[in-house]
């Protein structure tokens, strides 16, 4: 409607505005934890909500890529990743991360909901990684679908081939990002598309 009225999950209705006390919490992160911005979120065919992101677990040292999700009674969240290389984001400037930001997508069969985290890691060569697995039965399975560097590439991905056909096509190019807003010159770079069936 609008933006007119906003409820939980829960189906209970917000009274307006939605403050700090009231809001619904998915995940409570505490502060200093490495927590990247820019989250990626998807919902299965129930509208149920699934966000991919990554911070530092308390008491860690080292980020982790996690599914927060909804289903249908409560939130859970899960760590996906189990990387060995600790980071820090505090500081000035933009900062040179080891990790991209992930891409999250959501496959639907027999009422099973299997996630799609597509992602590069330094720690793994900066290859074109997913991890694949089913939530609610936490397992997860590593797949590389580049044998090359991109360097500090993020993915990006055709959403309206991937809704209508469940075919993946990430835009590949080789990127480098300075650390602190300095300028990593490299020269210009072929831009690929890499087709994924997913299957």
């Amino acid at each position: 409607d609008g933006g007119k009225t906003w409820q939980k999950s829960t189906g209970e209705k917000y009274n307006l505005p939605i403050t700090e006390e009231t809001a619904e919490y998915a995940c409570n992160i505490p502060e200093e934890h490495e927590l990247i911005n820019q989250t990626a979120m998807s919902a299965d065919s129930k509208g149920r909500p699934y966000i991919a992101t990554y911070w530092r677990p308390e008491g860690a040292t080292v980020p982790q890529y996690f599914i927060v999700y909804y289903d249908g009674k409560q939130w859970h969240q899960q760590q996906v990743s189990n990387r060995k290389t600790p980071f820090v984001l505090g500081g000035y400037n933009t900062k040179k991360i080891p990790i991209a930001r992930p891409q999250l997508l959501l496959k639907e069969n027999n009422h099973e909901v299997q996630a799609l985290l597509i992602y590069r890691d330094e720690e793994q060569g900066n290859r074109i990684s997913v991890l694949r697995g089913v939530p609610s039965e936490k397992k997860w399975e590593h797949l590389y679908l580049t044998k090359f560097s991109v360097g500090s590439w993020e993915p990006t991905y055709d959403a309206e081939l991937w809704k209508k056909h469940g075919i993946l096509d990430l835009f590949v190019q080789h990127t480098k990002q300075g650390d602190g807003e300095k300028a990593d010159n490299i020269p210009a770079q072929p831009v690929l598309i890499l087709r994924w069936g997913g299957r």
